[in-house]
């Protein structure tokens, strides 16, 4: 979720709960003035009616209409003595005119005369409908929520945007730099004093970046050199002692083993120096590459290396598939797809590749089950071991994938004859 519409989010909320508070707040402070204001009326209008009916003067005419109405009714000492002297109410008064009940705001006093006689005057006076009320305050509560969360938001955007600009001109900055190539430098002048901090803290992330992007690619160099040489320089000697001495079988054995590990040492290095070049993008030059060229080339080459294994292989073509990409890194990515499908293949196996002008899929027949698939591109790991493989070659093509943005994925088609299948498309 982005950051505008997050403070938004909660913006909002933080209205909505304020202006609930507040219209119980303010409901509730109506309601206490204007039942204070109409006990006032009323109290003042009993002591009028008690004071003329203590004198023995003419009380007024009982009125049932809208305007204010009492009653006086004789009560004896004991409901005198357990009923407050006064009491407010809100009651519904039934009205002959209108045949309905209307609400009012009642008092009750109780008085008495100089006879000893107890009386109840209850008087009562028109108030408002407070379901009424309370639907207009919810309505207008809603109404101005409405126009408070337009206007907020709109403010809210053009506040947000205006101060985040610092922030979004440094994270795309941040998502164009490629560590080791020739990148722009940060412009982002800004008077924040926060946003200039982390400005300073990305270009100095930056350099040390750059610095030990350096590092590597001298450790990868002087690794190459350092370790391939003596390597090297160990497998001529051994082919000198083989070709130049006399040697017993036993002994000729243990040469040729010696030979061998040197030579799977020697594979090793130079593809996990590879894997390493990949990563630090040390294959800056793209150019135009047909991979159906490739996928041709590979095929010949190790049909002729894998023919003893009678494996069948099958192109269809659907297409023509022209990708911008580093020659190098194409054919080591198609290389390593199909010689993974010769060296885990089985005797007398197939491999099933299929072209399109958006990717290719690569098939091959195995006795083995599934493979793994969240560990099947992790460096060395081998659903089966094989003599010839280092278990690197899927990691390389996985490294490669990374780089240029492709789609690889791995499925296992359990069939008459169960399939290994790596499909890679290209995103357009």
């Amino acid at each position: 979720m982005k950051l505008i519409h997050r403070i938004t989010i909660r913006i909002s909320i933080a209205f909505l709960l304020l202006l609930t508070a507040w219209a119980f707040l303010f409901y509730y402070a109506m309601i206490q003035e204007i039942n204070n204001e109409t006990d006032d009326a009323l109290e003042n209008y009993s002591d009028v009616l008690i004071m003329r009916t203590l004198a023995g003067m003419e009380l007024p005419n009982i009125n049932t209409g809208s305007n204010n109405s009492y009653f006086i009714t004789p009560v004896t000492p004991e409901y005198a003595k357990t009923n407050p002297e006064m009491e407010y109410a809100d009651a519904l008064i039934y009205i002959p005119e209108l045949k309905e009940s209307e609400p009012a705001r009642t008092l009750k006093t109780i008085f008495i005369d100089q006879n000893g006689q107890y009386y109840e005057l209850t008087v009562s006076t028109p108030s408002i409908e407070k379901e009424n009320l309370q639907r207009a305050i919810l309505y207008w509560i809603v109404t101005l929520y409405i126009i408070l969360f337009i206007i907020t938001i709109g403010i809210n955007i053009m506040v947000v945007r205006k101060s985040m600009k610092p922030l979004h001109i440094l994270l795309n900055w941040l998502d164009n730099y490629i560590t080791g190539a020739k990148n722009p430098p940060l412009q982002n002048d800004t008077k924040v004093t926060e946003f200039r901090k982390l400005n300073r803290a990305a270009q100095k992330n930056a350099e040390r970046n750059e610095q030990l992007f350096e590092q590597q690619k001298q450790f990868i160099g002087n690794a190459s050199h350092e370790i391939q040489t003596p390597l090297a320089v160990c497998c001529n000697r051994i082919e000198w002692l083989i070709d130049n001495t006399h040697l017993t079988e036993e002994q000729m054995g243990e040469l040729l083993k010696t030979r061998r590990t040197l030579e799977q040492i020697t594979s090793l290095n130079k593809s996990l120096l590879f894997i390493s070049k990949i990563e630090n993008r040390q294959f800056p030059e793209s150019s135009p590459v047909s991979i159906n060229e490739i996928v041709k080339q590979q095929l010949a080459l190790y049909g002729e290396i894998f023919a003893n294994h009678q494996i069948s292989t099958a192109v269809t073509e659907k297409g023509q598939l022209n990708v911008i990409m580093n020659d190098a890194l194409a054919t080591a990515l198609i290389t390593n797809l199909i010689k993974n499908a010769y060296v885990h293949n089985m005797q007398a196996g197939s491999i099933q590749i299929e072209i399109n002008h958006t990717g290719l899929t690569i098939s091959n027949s195995s006795a083995a089950g599934a493979l793994e698939e969240d560990k099947i591109f992790n460096r060395f790991y081998q659903g089966s071991k094989k003599e010839g493989s280092t278990g690197l070659g899927l990691a390389i093509a996985n490294a490669i994938c990374k780089l240029y943005d492709i789609d690889i994925r791995y499925k296992y088609i359990p069939d008459t004859q169960p399939l290994h299948t790596f499909c890679i498309e290209w995103k357009k």
